[in-house]
């Protein structure tokens, strides 16, 4: 094999993992029946013609622990709070007071929990496609190393299989995160 390899694969490991880490993220502010104000992170507003995350046109703040009060700082952006987080698939009702919205987390009864999970496994597979893109990306260099003739076949078909076992292992991972989330979820 050559000197130089074509592929980091430190930085494709760390490219995954970040996707695994932002997993991570995400299921975590799918709480279990407990207001957080990291359930609305997922959240972007249409906010000054380009969209934003909620924490960055409003305070989250957690009064109680079922409820999230969201103080929006422009009144102008209520309307556009408002339907962010309505439509967010996190099955939220703000109750609106002004630039105050009162955001009570609903009793996680089965249907509720059902829908939890349906969410997790919405963000499992975001992060599936992420990988697989990192995949596609590194397959992508490898052929064009191959055509190149910068690696030999032989080369460019062991990199693609170290790339694959990457893969693999990164979905694996993303598959356990999810499901012990899912089991945290539906725990009654």
């Amino acid at each position: 094999m050559d000197e130089q390899a074509p592929i980091d694969f430190d930085d494709v490991s760390r490219r995954m993992d970040r996707a695994i880490t932002a997993l991570s993220s995400d299921l975590g502010g799918l709480r279990t029946g407990r207001a957080s104000a990291s359930l609305l992170d997922p959240i972007h507003v249409e906010a000054y013609g380009s969209r934003m995350p909620l924490n960055q046109v409003a305070t989250v703040s957690v009064p109680e622990a079922r409820m999230i009060s969201v103080q929006v700082w422009d009144g102008s952006m209520a309307s556009a709070v408002e339907k962010a987080i309505r439509e967010s698939d996190l099955g939220l009702n703000p109750v609106i007071e002004g630039n105050l919205f009162r955001i009570p987390i609903p009793e996680l009864n089965e249907e509720r929990r059902q829908e939890m999970v349906k969410v997790a496994h919405k963000y499992a597979e975001k992060t599936r496609i992420a990988v697989r893109h990192i995949r596609r990306d590194v397959m992508d260099q490898l052929k064009k190393a191959e055509k190149a003739s910068d690696i030999s076949q032989d080369d460019a078909r062991t990199l693609s299989d170290q790339v694959q076992k990457l893969t693999d292992e990164a979905i694996k991972n993303v598959d356990d995160t999810l499901s012990s989330k899912e089991a945290e979820i539906m725990q009654v």
